[in-house]
């Protein structure tokens, strides 16, 4: 038997799910476009940007701004969203995991959460709201979805 709330709940999720994606993309493009361009604050929040080149810095933010982007508008969304994860673990582990075993300890949570979400989003792919929808077709989506859950006859 369906209520009213768990109906809302179930018309609703998809399109959470594209906000989520879409949220998710924005910030993290936002910490791309500020240490590329000195925007919001600037790379670190103090102002300026990163040296064109530096690494794992300027990479980073490359990655953050490009991956960003595309995960928000829904185009090449799980590529994009597992590089995006995979920059975020390795910048878990190589800058602050050294310093204390826990994320509060050592100021990685924003590096852990978006490494999370980006996993997340990886895995459940772009939604609704999506560009991949636009230019692959709404059946193509169901296509590669259900050629994912059959088991192949060996």
């Amino acid at each position: 038997m369906s209520t009213p709330v768990s109906s809302l709940i179930q018309r609703s999720a998809p399109h959470v799910h594209a906000l989520f994606r879409i949220v998710v993309g924005l910030l993290f493009a936002c910490h791309g476009a500020s240490s590329l361009f000195g925007v919001l604050g600037g790379a670190m929040g103090q102002g300026g940007t990163i040296p064109t080149g530096a690494w794992p810095g300027w990479y980073a933010a490359v990655i953050q701004l490009a991956g960003g982007l595309l995960v928000m508008l829904g185009l090449g969304t799980r590529p994009a969203a597992f590089i995006s994860s995979g920059s975020m673990a390795y910048a878990y582990f190589s800058m602050h995991q050294g310093s204390a075993l826990w994320p509060i300890q050592n100021g990685g949570e924003a590096s852990v959460m978006f490494c999370w979400a980006f996993l997340l989003i990886f895995f459940s792919g772009p939604g609704t709201w999506a560009l991949d929808r636009v230019f692959f077709g709404e059946g193509r989506q169901e296509q590669l979805s259900t050629a994912r859950q059959e088991p192949s006859a060996a």
